[in-house]
């Protein structure tokens, strides 16, 4: 399995994920002019992609799913039945192809040839949210983004994964004083928000063990956070934790434009 993270932060999300019978894009939270283009620069043609994974509604994950469908129809999407919903209802990403839209559900485990997707809900102020595990030849990578917290449940679907996709949205003392109303701080911090620095950093703290080699830091917020916070919360608190993890480990930065190189898992 390879992997790479093709743009993540406020401005729109989207993955690839390589295995040796599918393309997959795990959301979708560009226009898709500019997908295909993040796509050429790892080597990959938007054609060969056969299958997206949807985690929520919201347009930096969902706004170029529509067009993508539309345009490729090779392409089977997944969701689960609650965003599906809402989506064609408010035509928010305007009309889907019936034959191309497909559901799993949080809880669910579905198998595609050599892949393995397991969904699981988060929560997130949006319809139904939910974020994956992929797992093919006996490698595990975990997303999980757009959170307000990580329970017990969830840490134990993604425990254990070769990669991790985390977020790490905000600094916290960044998001008090800055420029945000109260009313938006007060949503970033909540159950249904997003994970701080801190607080994803010690979500990875409980779930890494020492086949854990891969670690991107994603979503992070333009204003609330910087590359060097997330990523020395994320080292402080895995080295000062104590973390069953392999000396070559790998924490890497994720950028809202230019994608990471291909990883093999």
């Amino acid at each position: 399995m390879r992997v790479s993270i093709l743009a993540s932060g406020s401005t729109g999300n989207t993955s690839l994920i390589e295995t040796g019978q599918h393309k997959i894009l795990m959301d979708a939270g560009l226009s898709g002019i500019k997908i295909k283009r993040l796509l050429s620069q790892v080597g990959v043609d938007i054609a060969d992609i056969d299958m997206a994974f949807l985690s929520h509604d919201h347009s930096d994950h969902s706004k170029g799913l529509g067009v993508l469908m539309r345009r490729y129809p090779q392409i089977a999407a997944f969701s689960n039945s609650g965003t599906w919903q809402y989506l064609c209802e408010t035509n928010k990403i305007g009309k889907l192809p019936v034959e191309q839209m497909n559901t799993i559900e949080p809880g669910q485990t579905k198998t595609f040839g050599d892949l393995d997707v397991t969904a699981f809900a988060t929560s997130h102020d949006a319809a139904e949210p939910q974020y994956y595990v992929f797992t093919s030849g006996g490698k595990r990578m975990a997303f999980l983004t757009d959170t307000g917290y990580v329970s017990r449940k969830v840490e134990s679907v993604i425990a254990d994964a070769d990669a991790y996709l985390m977020e790490f949205n905000y600094d916290n003392m960044m998001l008090r004083n800055g420029p945000y109303s109260w009313g938006l701080k007060q949503r970033i911090l909540s159950d249904e928000g997003h994970l701080s620095n801190e607080e994803a950093g010690q979500a990875l703290l409980d779930v890494v063990t020492p086949r854990t080699k891969h670690i991107f830091l994603a979503h992070r917020s333009q204003h609330n956070n910087t590359a060097k916070l997330a990523y020395d919360t994320a080292r402080q608190i895995l080295v000062a934790g104590d973390a069953n993890l392999p000396s070559d480990v790998q924490i890497q930065l994720t950028n809202p434009a230019q994608p990471t190189n291909l990883v093999q898992i």
